[in-house]
């Protein structure tokens, strides 16, 4: 009868734990969030470009060899696709006035810069901030400091300079953005960010720039990552395009810790997970291009 007992206790035992353990399993599955579930059937190759690894050139071969050097991020400025790319000025350049064949954005990666109306007082932006400069518009561009870097980027080329006499107006209006008006949400205010992240210490925010983050179309924001954070940001079918502005942060790939400097750029051509952190002692800015939303959850 002892042995019995014994044989019983045991099975009720297995029965438990296996019972359990379905339990757990069951509970993991229904922990996934939607992101993640969404994620798992295929995701799109990332691609990643150091600034020091692109091939400089001209920007505008007029110039001469003091006038802006270029290079392309992805996409190529010279066809008729869209594209971003860095500019790099010396220090005390300044163009003529002149005017482009398309509406570009800029982002001052480093240095300060100048982008205004010929006969504008000078409004020298620092690094971290946005301006649009609209077709046919005329303007000048001035660059002021040891190391002048910037990420521009157009919707379709290719990138002209063409002579101030053919301007025209285009009914678009420029943007000068610097870094201290512009306005940072965090999870408690969009859904665009995990808002259980906003109540910790790796609090992220972004930053909306361009384009309506509503209506699915283009976009362009900031987001800015504190230090000590480590989550992913989510992308949708249509992938996005960053670039390290401010900071230094690190891409997680299934083998190896790829770090991003200032300059650098990653992205997808569809849907991707980009697992990254900030394991430095200063906050990290990215500029993201999206079409449609983004996620960023721990």
């Amino acid at each position: 009868m002892k042995s019995l007992n014994n044989i019983l206790m045991k099975s009720s035992i297995s029965i438990v734990l296996v019972y359990l353990l379905l339990s757990c399993s069951q509970w993991q599955d229904k922990s996934e969030s939607r992101f993640e579930i969404e994620h798992k059937e295929s995701l799109a190759p990332i691609e990643i470009v150091s600034a020091k690894n692109i091939d400089w050139g001209p920007l505008n071969p007029a110039r001469g060899e003091n006038g802006p050097k270029a290079g392309n991020l992805w996409g190529d400025r010279n066809s008729d696709q869209a594209s971003g790319f860095l500019v790099q000025f010396v220090d005390g350049f300044s163009s003529p006035p002149h005017i482009h064949n398309i509406t570009y954005r800029g982002i001052v990666i480093s240095g300060t810069v100048h982008n205004d109306d010929p006969e504008a007082k000078k409004m020298w932006m620092p690094a971290g901030s946005f301006w649009t400069q609209p077709v046919g518009e005329p303007h000048i561009t001035s660059a002021w400091g040891p190391k002048n870097i910037v990420y521009v980027e157009i919707d379709k080329g290719p990138y002209l300079v063409k002579p101030v006499e053919e301007a025209f107006d285009s009914g678009e209006q420029p943007i000068n953005l610097v870094p201290s008006n512009m306005v940072w949400m965090d999870g408690s205010d969009i859904t665009w960010i995990d808002p259980s992240i906003s109540s910790g210490p790796m609090n992220p925010s972004i930053a909306f720039l361009w384009g309506n983050p509503n209506d699915g179309g283009l976009t362009g924001a900031l987001v800015k990552l504190p230090v000590g954070f480590k989550g992913k940001i989510y992308s949708n079918e249509k992938g996005i395009k960053a670039v390290i502005i401010k900071g230094k942060a690190s891409i997680h790939l299934r083998d190896e810790e790829k770090p991003l400097e200032s300059g650098n750029y990653f992205g997808s051509l569809g849907r991707s997970v980009f697992n990254i952190s900030n394991k430095t002692t200063k906050e990290s800015i990215i500029y993201l291009r999206s079409e449609g939303s983004f996620s960023i959850r721990l």
